[in-house]
């Protein structure tokens, strides 16, 4: 088996590999100005999808152009959040060469797509001898539908990750599946972090908006639309906080609802998002929400777009007001700007912002011990750590505990 990292190594962003030139496992994007694509175009036999993120699935509607066909599995949920940001890409870059796919290549994933649940073997054609694969999908606790993603060509099992959890979150359960594998494609993106305990940044989170909420403000919190969204409305639900909500993460809500076997408690989600109000931006209602004593979770997560924009002028100048950031703040993102610097960019002028700013460490993807702890069960397997900012530095660290471990370079072919 000959594996090549078209992106996603020693980088977060566009991961996408191709197994035997056959088998193309993610093709993302990497949100930057450009956004970046996969290094190459290939042309594979068949592609699986590990979860529904942008950097996993953004770019997969390109490999539909022209007459290629090429069938896609993913689990249900993966599929429709694929739709959705494939449009949401092309509203943001749709008349533009910076999109490689039109409306057209969108709509022919419902031409090509095939649904798995987790657990359920399916064949895939190709290979170096035109035997195929045998693939599997497990359950990786990132985000409803996320999964790992097990080839096996006969000879070599090769598990490759995908982004997963091994702690619960409120949304989804930690991943718990260690299906044996002779080699291992993994995640770092937390690699040198210790994430603080779920339930007690929850609590501190809730506690910060009652307090703000009780003495008048707004709280603001930005949200990634996949995932992030949803876990803040149960963490508000459950500590009866009634937010409003507003952007791409409406929407997505809506349709985690249709899949709740893919959700660690439907009944608790169902009742959390029963009790949030959506905002439909319409005849200014947006700046009447931002005008009251508030919780307001909307997109986007790092504050470079979404409804977001909107709010934040109209609470920046009063310190009674609070801005919670849930997630993690790219380098040169305005989400960063305003977590380091206290001020934002706003119709092209630098404004400072009063308003409080707190950070909340609310991540889906395991920490260094869950990420160590998950790895014990393949020490005698071969370990390919990538999507991270220091894949070299933890792949290091893992061979001075003797695992058989390497950080490769977008580009490279490895054979396993």
């Amino acid at each position: 088996m000959e594996i090549e990292f078209l992106g996603g190594a020693r980088e977060v962003g566009r991961s996408a590999l191709l197994v035997d030139d056959a088998l193309l496992v993610d093709y993302g994007l990497m949100t930057a100005e450009p956004p970046q694509y996969p290094v190459r175009d290939p042309e594979p036999d068949a592609v699986v999808v590990s979860h529904g993120h942008l950097d996993h699935v953004g770019a997969v509607p390109a490999l539909l152009k022209g007459d290629r066909r090429p069938p896609i599995h993913w689990t249900p949920p993966t599929g429709e959040l694929a739709r959705t940001l494939a449009e949401d890409t092309l509203k943001l870059h749709g008349n533009s060469p910076l999109c490689p796919f039109g409306a057209e290549h969108v709509a022919r994933l419902g031409e090509v797509e095939v649904r798995h649940g987790y657990g359920d073997p399916f064949p895939v054609a190709g290979g170096i001898d035109g035997g195929g694969y045998e693939v599997t999908l497990f359950s990786a606790g990132h985000i409803p539908g996320s999964a790992h993603v097990l080839v096996d060509d006969g000879d070599t099992r090769l598990l490759y990750t995908g982004d997963f959890h091994t702690d619960d979150q409120r949304l989804v359960a930690g991943t718990t599946a260690r299906p044996d594998a002779d080699a291992v494609i993994c995640e770092s993106t937390y690699a040198d972090v210790t994430h603080e305990d779920r339930a007690a940044v929850e609590s501190a989170w809730a506690e910060r908006v009652e307090r703000t909420l009780w003495e008048g403000g707004t709280v603001v919190a930005p949200a990634f639309a996949i995932g992030r969204t949803q876990e803040m409305l149960l963490g508000a639900g459950a500590n009866d906080l009634a937010p409003y909500v507003d952007g791409m993460g409406v929407g997505v809500t809506e349709t985690l609802r249709r899949y709740p076997s893919f959700l660690r408690d439907a009944d608790a989600f169902g009742g959390a998002v029963g009790q949030a109000r959506v905002v439909t931006g319409r005849d200014g209602q947006r700046k009447r929400v931002a005008a009251e004593s508030a919780l307001i979770v909307t997109t986007s997560g790092m504050l470079a777009g979404g409804p977001v924009q909107t709010y934040l002028p109209e609470i920046r100048t009063s310190p009674t007001n609070l801005v919670t950031l849930t997630g993690y703040q790219v380098e040169g993102t305005p989400g960063r700007e305003l977590q380091e610097r206290g001020r934002l960019e706003l119709n092209g002028q630098v404004r400072p912002v009063s308003a409080r700013v707190s950070s909340y460490d609310f991540s889906a993807h395991a920490d260094r011990e869950g990420l160590e702890s998950f790895l014990d069960a393949y020490r005698d397997a071969r370990v390919l750590v990538n999507h991270g900012d220091r894949c070299e530095a933890f792949a290091a660290d893992l061979r001075a505990d003797g695992v058989d471990a390497s950080a490769p370079e977008v580009g490279e072919r490895i054979e396993l």
